[in-house]
């Protein structure tokens, strides 16, 4: 978790100081990106919400989409585009500047959509949009976990510093 939190004290320090605010709807991860978010003192600021979806019913409570209405726009949920749309949703929902999307396949097998453990979406929608994958060839589900709130959280970053 130090990591995270390493990542998440910069992140925080630049939110305040812009005044701009992020939630978080994330699903491999766990939870851990939000976690990370909210052990920075101050996190009232900027944190404004967030949720893990982990089932059909959690993703259509978001989306207002049933999996097969997904399908029929060619969204799979373990993929960059559904990433987004959650991300856009979390925007939306929780009324805020920026919000962090998180999908994928922590392990210790795949997913249903022929995705390898390890294998993970996320995507930042708001002031800029940005989408990116990671794949760590582990089926170490924990690890994995770390991994991909790790890389999510330093995609934001690297977009909130520029």
């Amino acid at each position: 978790m130090d990591e995270l939190n390493k990542i998440a004290s910069q992140i925080s320090e630049i939110l305040k100081s812009k005044k701009e605010t992020v939630s978080v709807v994330e699903s491999s991860s766990g939870g851990l990106i939000s976690a990370a978010l909210l052990s920075r003192p101050g996190a009232s600021l900027y944190y404004m919400g967030g949720q893990v979806i982990y089932t059909a019913r959690s993703i259509r409570a978001l989306t207002g989409l049933r999996l097969r209405e997904l399908k029929e726009k060619n969204i799979r949920s373990s993929s960059e585009p559904f990433a987004l749309l959650i991300a856009q949703k979390g925007c939306a929902m929780y009324d805020t500047d920026w919000c962090i999307g998180e999908t994928g396949a922590a392990g210790p097998s795949g997913n249903g959509y022929g995705d390898p453990a390890g294998y993970s979406c996320f995507a930042v929608a708001g002031i800029k949009e940005k989408t990116n994958n990671t794949l760590t060839n582990s089926n170490n589900r924990v690890d994995n976990m770390f991994k991909f709130s790790k890389e999510a959280l330093k995609e934001f970053l690297k977009i909130l510093k520029n």
